[in-house]
């Protein structure tokens, strides 16, 4: 009855988050917060540390206090969305941590006045601070 067909790849396949581009490892992930460059923004920081390989790879953290379960993996839905639209301008070989700050009454406030979601905040951030790295093309 039928004859098994291979699944249909869409554009869905191209904003994916494959393992090969997370930082996992404790060592890589210390390595990185001990011997690599910072560079920080209201919010959030970034860590960066050349590595071996063809692509870069990224973790998400956040610092004391950052909220309850639910609003960390919110933001780490946020970092995540927003790498992923920013992979193709986004130069190879180093591993990356952006370290995100709770937002204060005054900055949520700020956003919110400016009409700026989650995700646009997120955004400029990481393009910021990726810009001021020197890794976006």
């Amino acid at each position: 009855m039928g004859t098994k067909t291979a699944p249909i790849r869409g554009a869905r396949g191209c904003f994916r988050f494959p393992g090969e581009e997370r930082l996992k490892k404790r060592s890589d992930i210390r390595a990185v917060f001990g011997r690599g460059r910072s560079f920080g923004c209201r919010g959030a920081k970034l860590f960066v540390l050349k590595n071996s390989l063809p692509r870069s790879r990224i973790c998400f953290t956040f610092s004391r206090g950052f909220g309850n379960a639910v609003e960390r993996n919110r933001a780490r839905r946020l970092g995540r969305e927003a790498w992923r639209h920013l992979r193709p301008r986004i130069a190879g070989g180093c591993d990356v941590i952006l370290l995100v700050y709770p937002e204060t009454p005054q900055t949520g406030a700020a956003h919110k006045a400016a009409g700026k979601s989650g995700f646009a905040v997120r955004m400029e951030q990481l393009t910021f601070l990726l810009s001021k790295a020197g890794l976006l093309r």
